[in-house]
């Protein structure tokens, strides 16, 4: 990073310290991305003064960014800018912009934008280091106060959530190679360019620049909170190399157990996750959920599909009953839900779970990954709309799954699955449940009204006798006509 540098020679009160400007245009991100990956790629290293170099979590939580530095801090532009200190996990540095009137201003570093807690030391005067993100604040539950609403830090992650919602679940610019055995590549975003809001503005524009090993990529975030936050992603890569294991528009997430899943958990808490299920709308209009799962080993799952219309890593449990957790909160989490823009062509929805005993670690993740690789030097672009929402609600009478519970029959060599669904209005007394089994024996399926409910559930036993694994799939059919959400597990032994 090199030494110190002399006080810039900018500085205004709503725009923090800022350096010289250059002319910026729609295509200027997209411009430097494509000359970027004429380059062989180059990690980002810093060189972080005595006392920086290790700092533990606890340290990196006592750097503090004063708000009244905030970018926009007292203009009623309608967001407020937080700039978040390097150090800790978040080593690899993160130039940001300041772009107004077709000029983009460098924000330079200075220690006096951050309070320095007891466990830290201040770095000396004029020393540089550099920025790790942002947070993003906007008057979202109170008129009077400005809520951080949406942050982006360390690598390409990024997080947002909706009116009265927590931090849980995050989306990614990129997945490559996740979940395989090579070893996944992280792409990180290396800039960011944040388009200065015009008073009262109700969205904020970001422009970002991504680069990897494989490839970079120029990105264009259109984000409106809300009680919905959305967030419009425009991107374009330009694969270094031969991309055949990308995931496009990933969701992470955690899962550690629920009802269907509590083995081995000694815990007061009768459910622990940001996420309970994954939910998919193919491009044939069929609505699917897929109940998710802390296996033993690392699991795999392909959902085929063409043009999907939609999915998402979804909480739907959101009662405080249904996580008995003062601190967590889980069911204030926020459900991250992907809306494709345009024909995405042949390919799947890949879900990646892997194991793990503990809440803080993120173990899931969701993707599309299109049939075929993109191809080194040709330009890729994508289009896609990302809810942070409650629920993505069914169109017409489809009946949604509001909980799966499992465990061992009465006889204790087999296993009961057991299904709740909710719908708009009453299921008619003709609907049949339609149940198969990749490997094993239905022994029974019945479905009937549930009065507490107002729903209906369906009780599935299944033999497995000399199996270790059986894909189960459920749809509540009414003659020919398909009356809710199929329903889809992967049972392990």
């Amino acid at each position: 990073m090199g030494g110190p540098r002399a006080v810039p020679r900018v500085r205004c009160r709503g725009d923090g310290f800022l350096g010289d400007p250059e002319a910026f245009s729609e295509t200027f991100v997209r411009d430097r991305a494509q000359s970027l990956s004429q380059e062989a790629y180059a990690s980002a290293e810093v060189d972080f003064p005595d006392g920086f170099d290790g700092l533990t979590y606890d340290q990196y939580r006592d750097i503090r960014f004063k708000t009244d530095m905030a970018i926009w801090r007292g203009e009623d532009r309608g967001f407020t800018v937080d700039l978040l200190h390097a150090g800790a996990f978040y080593k690899t540095p993160v130039d940001i912009f300041i772009v107004a009137d077709g000029q983009a201003w460098p924000v330079l570093y200075s220690a006096s934008m951050f309070d320095f807690g007891p466990s830290v030391t201040a770095p000396p005067e004029g020393t540089e280091l550099p920025f790790s993100g942002f947070r993003l604040r906007h008057p979202l539950n109170d008129t009077n106060y400005w809520d951080e609403f949406a942050v982006f830090q360390g690598a390409s992650y990024f997080r947002a959530v909706a009116e009265n919602q927590r931090y849980g679940l995050s989306a990614r610019g990129l997945a490559i190679k996740t979940g395989s055995q090579e070893g996944e590549e992280f792409p990180a975003f290396r800039s960011f360019w944040i388009e200065r809001p015009e008073p009262g503005a109700k969205a904020i524009v970001i422009h970002a620049l991504l680069d990897s090993t494989s490839t970079t990529g120029a990105y264009r975030f259109t984000i409106r909170p809300g009680t919905e936050t959305l967030i419009d992603v425009e991107l374009t890569l330009f694969p270094r190399v031969e991309l055949a294991h990308v995931g496009l528009a990933p969701l992470t997430s955690m899962y550690l157990f629920d009802a269907v899943n509590r083995t081995g958990y000694d815990d007061f808490r009768p459910a622990v996750h940001d996420s309970g299920g994954l939910a998919m709308w193919t491009g044939t209009g069929e609505w699917i959920w897929r109940p998710l799962a802390n296996p033993e080993t690392l699991q795999i799952s392909a959902f085929m599909d063409s043009n999907p219309r939609g999915f998402g890593l979804m909480q739907r449990k959101r009662d405080f009953q249904d996580y008995q957790d003062l601190e967590a909160h889980y069911e204030r989490r926020p459900s991250g839900w992907v809306e494709p823009v345009g024909n995405w062509g042949a390919g799947h929805v890949e879900l990646v779970e892997i194991p793990t005993k503990r809440e803080i670690n993120d173990n899931i993740v969701a993707f599309w990954r299109p049939r075929a690789p993109l191809q080194q030097g040709k330009p890729f672009s994508l289009t896609y709309r990302l809810h942070w929402c409650d629920t993505v609600p069914l169109n017409g009478r489809a009946a949604w799954v509001t909980d799966t519970r499992s465990g061992a029959d009465l006889d204790h060599d087999g296993r009961l699955f057991v299904i709740d669904y909710q719908s708009p209005d009453p299921l008619p007394e003709t609907v049949v449940p339609e149940v198969s089994a990749s490997a094993g024996k239905v022994i029974s399926a019945v479905g009937r009204p549930n009065p507490e409910t107002g729903g209906y559930r369906v009780s599935i036993e299944l033999d497995v006798t000399d199996i270790d694994m059986s894909e189960l799939r459920l749809r509540l059919l009414d003659g020919e006509d398909e009356l809710g959400e199929t329903w889809l597990y992967r049972w392990i032994r």
